[in-house]
């Protein structure tokens, strides 16, 4: 497992590290975003997919339609927001089980500590955010060295 901690000091330094992550990510990867609420866990994302290849203005929270696909010549990058789930499976609900078989994909999860014990195994890579308002974030990123398959 490696951890790298990271100290961003405005939006620009939150979506520098997005992007930072994001040449990081290949097929299968799945990226689990915790911090409260106004923490930029979708600006982050929003430097993740920039970074592979689709356009940042494009995307957008998916609070209420819970799940955004967003496809680019080498990955479909599904970007989960679990903000809504608040009792169940948060997994099943989304249909993560069936989104995990898909090949060629990246999956980004916000509200991730909602999904309890059932957290994904794989090429995961874990963040998170402390820090809201005008104050500098605390990020940490951690990355995991499995690379069984994908399942929840």
């Amino acid at each position: 497992m490696e951890i790298e901690n990271f100290l961003t000091k405005g939006p620009d330094e939150t979506f520098a590290l997005g992007e930072r992550i994001g040449q990081r990510l290949g097929a299968g990867s799945i990226v689990l975003l915790r911090g409260g609420l106004g923490a930029g866990k979708t600006l982050l994302t929003k430097g993740i997919v920039h970074s592979l290849g689709f356009d940042a203005d494009e995307v957008t929270s998916p609070s209420f339609a819970l799940v955004n696909l967003y496809k680019t010549e080498a990955y479909n990058i599904y970007h989960i927001d679990l903000w809504r789930i608040e009792n169940g499976d948060a997994a099943f609900a989304v249909g993560l089980p069936e989104i995990l078989e898909e090949p060629n994909l990246i999956v980004i999860i916000e509200w991730a500590e909602r999904l309890g014990g059932r957290e994904p195994h794989g090429q995961v890579v874990a963040v998170e955010i402390s820090g809201d308002g005008d104050d500098p974030r605390q990020i940490s990123v951690t990355r995991s060295k499995q690379k069984s398959s994908n399942t929840v």
